[in-house]
């Protein structure tokens, strides 16, 4: 059975709270009545909570960061910027992984906040306008990175361009004279899916090239969702010559039900996506993609909490854009015979 502070109460009948004054040093209490308190929380076996202690403490000169998958290269990449920020400041990290549950990210706000962080770093996974807003009364900075939040509150941001991104990734394949071109996206309510798809139609319109919606798939951030999606299409008689995705983990999905129905990349159908981060060079073929400056992203979100903790009255809002880049490989160079 676990001892609680209430079994210590009862059994010296005094106050729970006197009882909490010893265990947290926090208050005034006799030197007799100390001594057995602590005599009988030794016979008694009793083992504070450590997790409910630190909620209560305060972190100063401590940066919260909440990223929706630590797996993802990005948000490590990311929580590097804002970690190499908060050491040269003399502030710590605490990261939080959401695990792209909006629930489980409201919790570690509340956690973050309840801490009395300096600032915190976030990459929303969505949320209602009502959150946001409870986010703005807290009086801490918050700088969103990546997803942004639906509402009209002003936050800071620190983001790239993903329309114009799409747009680009995009018109990388109509230049390889694809026009049978389909997209593999996340949550339409997360900026970054919504904003990359907007891309990707835009240029398909400038270009004249008919948008397939059949070819238009909508999942998660996750390497099952490309792999789903990407094996509906290879049931169909009609293939698309090339696929976009809005992401990595959903372009490996896509990747690995196009090699085990027997096809190629490029050979059979191009490839090509946001954020493919192989740092080992072993992957083949390599992958043409948009790659964000996401060491920035981060190093650029902790700068603006460490002015606005310099300078509390700071209310002016930043929203910084950053230029990504497309970097061109292997798979999608042009294949002939299309």
């Amino acid at each position: 059975m676990v001892v609680q502070l209430k079994d210590i109460a009862k059994r010296l009948n005094i106050s729970i709270s006197t009882v909490s004054r010893v265990i947290n040093d926090t208050g005034r209490v006799n030197k007799d009545t100390r001594d057995l308190i602590l005599k009988t929380i030794k016979e008694m076996g009793y083992q504070p909570n450590e997790v409910a202690r630190s909620l209560k403490r305060k972190s100063a000169n401590t940066l919260g960061v909440i990223v929706p998958d630590l797996s993802n290269s990005f948000y490590a990449s990311v929580i590097k910027g804002v970690e190499k920020v908060a050491r040269e400041n003399e502030h710590s990290v605490i990261v939080c992984n959401s695990d792209e549950d909006i629930l489980k990210e409201e919790e570690y706000v509340q956690l973050l906040l309840q801490k009395q962080v300096t600032g915190l770093v976030i990459a929303t996974v969505g949320g209602n306008p009502e959150l946001f807003e409870q986010y703005k009364r807290s009086g801490i900075p918050f700088v969103f990175i990546d997803n942004l939040p639906n509402t009209q509150e002003n936050f800071d941001v620190v983001t790239i361009d993903n329309v114009k991104a799409g747009y680009d990734l995009a018109k990388h394949l109509v230049e390889q004279g694809h026009e049978k071109l389909a997209i593999i996206t996340g949550p339409q309510n997360q900026s970054t899916a919504a904003e990359r798809l907007l891309g990707f139609r835009k240029c398909l319109e400038d270009n004249g090239i008919d948008i397939r919606e059949k070819w238009i798939g909508v999942g998660e951030f996750r390497r099952e969702s490309g792999y789903d999606i990407m094996n509906e299409w290879l049931k169909q008689e009609e293939l698309p010559t090339a696929i976009f995705a809005a992401n990595d983990f959903l372009l490996y999905g896509a990747i690995r039900a196009i090699l085990e129905k027997g096809l190629s990349i490029p050979q059979d159908i191009a490839a090509v996506c946001f954020d493919a981060n192989d740092e080992t060079g072993l992957v083949r073929p390599q992958i043409t993609s948009i790659i964000q400056p996401a060491h920035m992203i981060g190093a650029i979100a902790g700068e603006i909490i460490m002015r606005k903790e310099k300078n509390k009255n700071l209310k002016v809002f930043e929203k910084v854009v950053l230029e990504p880049k497309l970097i061109i490989n292997e798979s999608s160079q042009i294949q002939t015979g299309r």
